[in-house]
């Protein structure tokens, strides 16, 4: 059957996504659900902020209504660290056994409900499954318990992926677990659980959709990687026909309602319906075909952080949100990768910003729309808006080229001066 097969080069792509059940609405049937898989006992996991506004415990109500215990952990640290998952875990492991989990918050509940559930399902360190160099990048053994993934932002398309991110203290360094045993057992997204966003978290998480969906879609494609055995095959294969299909779709939602999102949104709910279904697109994109340079340099620029405190978040520690660090040098990247694939990279130009003016050199269209939309939604003006100057390039760059799973999907050979010269041009993006 392979005869006529070139057997080095790459000629299959692997694509998965959780089903899904999408509306408003829909997370008032989470308990139904649950029900279907056996379960007695949950935990829903969530932070401080969403557990104040009531949502998990609406939804520990309709749990309830199906005979299943349900009890709320709210200790979920925004921008999960080390230290946050290890808690995390050692009270789901104080507290259990657990049948499964509910997962109610943005990208930080849902990655901190898929490490409680790999490290309550199996023995082992965190560190054993982490990405490496950082960790040991041991595969799970066996399944994982049930997990709902139950989306109050639109942004990280986790309900829709097989990784979970975090920031390693000791390293100052941000990585992740990438496994597909990861990946949520079901996505239930509800656009109602995000009407109450501030603005500001709702232009960070959706540069992040902008990312996820621009990344993958310039992603090195699945043919041109060294064909791998069955046993060696990742979650990020490099883009393929399906995920490019999600991404162009979400690029094309992202046109039509990010901005309105942002203005708009405590009252229109068709924005808000588009950004969530966006982000799972996106999710179902990238999840499969994988990111690249400005998720990589957007570790080090949240990992790194000093001072910079952004409006709409807690206020009481240094963060750069995630969505907005991987924004901050996306139009450099996708400049520097513009001439690996022309017709792509103008392809989602059009798809994001088809009333932008044509541009001279055709490498600025997609930087062009970046800017113009990070403009609008009110970003951070580059690096040096969160803290950082030319002269910490330097040690930013170590963090970058230590996301070889991130960089391996990258369109073109990228190597620390090409990362340098990026973060450079990204100390003020207009």
């Amino acid at each position: 059957m392979t005869a006529n097969v070139n057997l080095t080069e790459e000629t299959i792509f692997t694509w998965g996504a959780p089903p899904l059940k999408f509306g408003a609405g829909a997370a008032d049937e989470i308990g139904f659900e649950l029900s279907q898989y056996g379960v007695s006992r949950v935990l829903v996991i969530t932070d401080p902020g969403v557990s104040a506004a009531g949502a998990p415990h609406r939804i520990v109500d309709t749990i309830k209504r199906y005979g299943i215990t349900a009890e709320v952990f709210d200790g979920v640290h925004v921008e999960p660290t080390d230290d946050s998952l290890n808690k995390a875990a050692g009270y789901a492991i104080e507290q259990g056994p657990w049948d499964g989990f509910v997962a109610v918050g943005g990208g930080s509940s849902i990655d901190t409900a898929k490490a409680v559930n790999l490290l309550t399902s199996h023995p082992g360190a965190l560190m054993d499954y982490v990405n490496k160099p950082i960790g040991q990048a041991k595969a799970p053994p066996g399944p994982l318990k049930p997990l709902i993934a139950v989306p109050t932002t639109a942004g990280t398309g986790s309900e829709s992926t097989a990784m979970c991110v975090m920031d390693i203290l000791s390293m100052r360094v941000k990585t992740g677990i990438s496994h597909w045993r990861l990946r949520p057992t079901m996505a239930i997204v509800d656009p109602l659980l995000t009407m109450t966003l501030p603005p500001e978290v709702t232009a960070s998480a959706g540069m992040d959709i902008v990312c996820h969906a621009v990344e993958s879609y310039t992603a090195k494609d699945y043919r041109a990687f060294d064909r791998k055995r069955p046993e060696q095959r990742v979650t990020y294969c490099g883009s393929n026909p399906v995920s490019d299909l999600w991404c162009e779709k979400a690029m094309t939602l992202l046109a039509r309602s990010f901005r309105t999102a942002v203005r708009e949104g405590e009252t229109n709910v068709d924005a808000r319906m588009d950004m969530m279904m966006a982000a799972t697109f996106a999710g179902m994109g990238f999840g499969n075909a994988g990111v690249h340079i400005p998720h990589a340099n957007g570790y080090p620029i949240a990992g790194m952080v000093r001072d910079y405190v952004p409006a709409g978040y807690p206020p009481d520690e240094p963060l750069v949100p995630h969505g907005q660090s991987v924004s901050l040098t996306a139009p450099a990247a996708f400049r520097f990768t513009f001439s690996s694939a022309p017709q792509r990279h103008l392809r989602a130009a059009r798809l994001l910003g088809p009333d932008t003016e044509e541009q001279r050199d055709p490498a600025e269209q997609l930087p062009r729309v970046l800017i113009d939309l990070m403009r609008d939604v009110g970003i951070p003006n580059g690096i040096g808006a969160v803290g950082y100057g030319e002269s910490d390039v330097p040690d930013l760059v170590p963090g970058t080229m230590k996301q070889q799973r991130l960089l391996s999907t990258c369109p073109r050979p990228v190597g620390e001066e090409d990362i340098a010269g990026i973060l450079r041009e990204s100390v003020r993006n207009w």
